[in-house]
């Protein structure tokens, strides 16, 4: 049996080093938030600044480990068997739960994953015991105030951060506008200084209380002079700060590379129980039920309340890990860009819909404003907006918002955090920094009128997410820990395997997902910073969808004809990619008309045009391809002789069509337009004669409705798609016989 355990215990460190992964994947938006969004330097540099971070917090760190070993259970009440089961449930669940938010792009706590995963396993593990004990309680068992502490601390969390960040951002812009380079001549100073000491104080409080360098006399030295380090900090960082300043050092970007090396360094050092805690609390376990229980079935793990001492090479290897993780998971960017793109002061395409809870938030938000605007004096009114105007606003190229706001989120969720922890307040590390984010983004009217409903919707979304975390780590961990307890060792392999599984599929799903997205993003941005560059990408793009439009119409049809259900899947994906490429690129269209020079409003309009045209083209096609799969994939009857004869007919024409459209954009001669139009106008007559023969067959009850139905959508949406495409040639003629006209004007000149 040790040899059945100590496998067990060999899988729980391969658990445990994928839990590292997704773990982090999730947890690092709580430090680079604030970082990348400002585009404080280059994407290295904060990597470098927050790794150091995490190896040091993670290196010196007991990990806080026994929450794992008594915090939510009495291990003195259950046999080393028993706790096996739990440690693997929790594991496994705790892999899955993470990578579902990983991949969706939310962040979620890790450390209410854990707790309610533990709670979960043992509540199952418990209901087993009492059954079969009696005068056992649930408080004999379980430490439920643990997880009344994290659900308090899920709400005061999310209000207290968002309260304060709207507050104190709200007030930092009164003092620095978005123009704060012109005002920073003697404030700079005090606000480095308060924004410094408050970091320094939170490393001291919350990130390095717990590491092995800090004696119990040094943090009981730390506790009874907290003012007095307080004081030293503010005098001394303020002095040191306005120096710098008068250095030419831009004292924002010291501010926030030190918050985001502090909160680094207190994310490893406090979470790195949620990774690995449980998998040590199984390493010891193990050890102590070799040395002394070795063959029994009844040896109770008394030895799980004794102090854990986590073996430094453990410690190392973890931060290894961690900073490798930091470095290299596309899923941390995905759950990073949530949160920037909900915080992002410029509007653009949101990630989440409208709802109407957030409707009607916004309405009574906007009422509320309404009220105060008009019981604030009109001068007091007018000095406000001026404090806001963003006219001149300083951001980095491609940053969602500048060096103050960055700067405020990294100070406030600092000084939340660190006081919470002496307050004894239950308060999540990723809560407070989402929140203090999305409070702060409120105060500098990030959330306008064209955006705010979906910005709502989204911090709706990850606040629900939250909840949800806790429900279903709870739920999972107390089936898994059944279905072990009650399946043994196959359902031990089943369960591990499925595990693995699952977390591979879910990466390669991911990467193919992440590889279809750079690919349109690569489609939306049209690459280039001039206008030759950005109409030239967009010419050969047009060519290139040409193309493809024209590969997906003929296929559709023959696959309809030919009842190819699976290829009528791939088309419908291929069409939708089509038309989601489209939609990006309206939302890209203001972005890529700054890019051209202001002498070129005809090439601004034939982009605006294209764009138009391409997203009515594309959305034709789906329209064409969806119906056409749910015809075979309902099993409906296929279509007659003369339908089939028809729509081969028509097909073969929209195939030359294309075909002549496609060789005068590339060869750039539109000489030949004409016969395109002589071509489109010949198609319409066919249509429409294909039309009128297909009314003639439903009134002679010759043909099927729904196979009736699925024709006539075809011969209309056809008629649309080719139209936009006539069109489309017609703008890029236009477009070009204008350039040439203003270059020979200009070389006259």
């Amino acid at each position: 049996m040790e040899q059945y355990y100590l496998v067990l215990l060999a899988f729980l460190g391969v658990i445990a080093v994928i839990d590292l992964f997704v773990g982090v994947s999730n947890d690092a938006v709580n430090f680079l938030n604030s970082a990348l969004g400002c585009r404080i330097s280059s994407f290295r540099t904060t990597l470098w600044v927050a790794s150091i971070g995490v190896l040091a917090g993670a290196t010196f760190s007991s990990g806080m480990m026994e929450i794992a070993r008594h915090g939510i259970f009495r291990p003195e009440q259950f046999f080393f068997q028993e706790l096996v089961c739990i440690f693997l449930a929790v594991m496994v669940t705790d892999v899955l739960v993470l990578d579902v938010f990983n991949t969706l792009g939310l962040p979620t706590s890790t450390t209410v994953s854990m707790v309610f995963e533990l709670l979960g396993g043992t509540f199952a593990l418990t209901l087993v015991k009492m059954a079969g004990t009696e005068g056992m309680h649930f408080a004999d068992y379980l430490n439920t105030e643990k997880a009344l502490s994290v659900i308090m601390g899920i709400f005061l969390s999310v209000a207290i951060a968002f309260f304060f960040g709207m507050v104190v951002q709200w007030l930092a812009r009164l003092v620095f506008t978005f123009r704060y380079r012109e005002r920073l001549k003697w404030t700079i100073g005090l606000f480095g200084g308060i924004a410094s000491t408050a970091i320094v104080y939170f490393m001291l409080i919350k990130g390095v209380k717990d590491t092995t360098f800090m004696t119990s006399g040094a943090k009981a030295w730390i506790a009874a002079h907290g003012t007095l380090i307080a004081g030293c900090c503010l005098v001394g960082f303020t002095l040191l700060m306005q120096v710098l300043h008068w250095l030419r050092v831009n004292v924002f970007k010291v501010v926030v590379l030190l918050g985001t090396f502090a909160l680094a360094l207190a994310f490893a050092g406090n979470d790195l129980v949620n990774f690995i805690g449980v998998p040590l609390a199984g390493y010891d376990s193990y050890l102590d039920y070799a040395a002394h229980g070795a063959g029994s079935d009844t040896y109770l793990m008394s030895s799980l309340n004794e102090p854990a001492r986590t073996p430094f090479l453990f410690l190392a290897a973890a931060g290894v890990i961690m900073v490798w993780t930091l470095c290299t998971s596309k899923k941390a960017q995905k759950v990073i860009k949530t949160s920037v793109d909900l915080s992002r002061q410029d509007e653009g395409e949101e990630m989440f819909g409208s709802s109407a809870v957030a409707r009607s938030i916004v309405r009574t938000s906007m009422s509320l404003a309404q009220t105060l605007s008009n019981i604030t004096p009109p001068r007091m009114r007018a000095w406000i907006n001026a404090r806001f105007s963003q006219d001149e606003a300083v951001l980095a190229d491609g940053a969602a918002f500048d060096l103050v706001r960055a700067s405020v989120n990294l100070l406030l969720a600092s000084l939340l955090i660190a006081l919470g922890t002496s307050l004894k307040l239950p308060l999540s590390t990723t809560y407070v920094t989402f929140m203090v984010a999305m409070g702060s983004s409120l105060a500098d009217k990030a959330w306008g009128r064209e955006s705010a409903v979906y910005r709502i919707t989204g911090v709706v979304t990850v606040i629900a997410g939250w909840f949800v975390t806790a429900l279903i780590a709870f739920v999972i961990a107390l089936v898994v820990t059944y279905a072990l307890l009650w399946g043994g060792t196959w359902a031990v392999i089943i369960i591990s395997l499925l595990c693995v599984g699952m977390f591979i599929q879910s990466s390669i799903t991911h990467k193919r997902r992440k590889a279809k997205e750079h690919k349109t993003e690569e489609i939306v941005t049209a690459s280039g910073n001039s206008t030759q560059e950005v109409m030239r990408n967009l010419i050969a793009e047009i060519s290139g969808v040409m193309t493809k439009t024209t590969e997906i119409y003929s296929k559709t049809i023959m696959a309809t004809l030919n009842e190819d259900r699976r290829t009528l899947r791939e088309m419908v994906r291929e069409s939708n990619d089509l038309f989601y490429n489209a939609r990006e690129k309206k939302y890209a269209l203001l972005p890529t008309l700054q890019k051209l020079q202001d002498n070129y409003i005809e090439a601004g309009h034939f982009y605006v045009q294209v764009v138009d045209y391409i997203s009515e083209r594309s959305k034709a096609l789906v329209h064409i391809t969806r119906p056409c799969f749910e015809h075979i994939d309902n099993n409906h009857k296929g279509m007659s002789e003369e339908q089939v004869e028809d729509l081969l007919k028509i097909n073969d024409k929209v195939s030359e069509i294309y075909a002549r459209i496609n060789v005068m954009l590339n060869d750039n001669d539109y000489s030949d337009t004409n016969v395109v139009l002589e071509m489109r106008d010949e198609l319409f007559v066919t249509i429409d004669d294909a039309v009128k023969s297909q009314l003639r067959r439903i009134q002679n009850k010759a043909t099927s409705t729904k196979a009736s139905m699925l024709y006539l959508t075809i011969l209309n949406e056809t008629k649309t798609m080719v139209l936009q495409s006539r069109n489309l040639l017609k703008s890029q003629r236009s477009f070009m016989e204008n350039q040439d006209t203003s270059n020979d004007l200009m070389g006259n000149k």
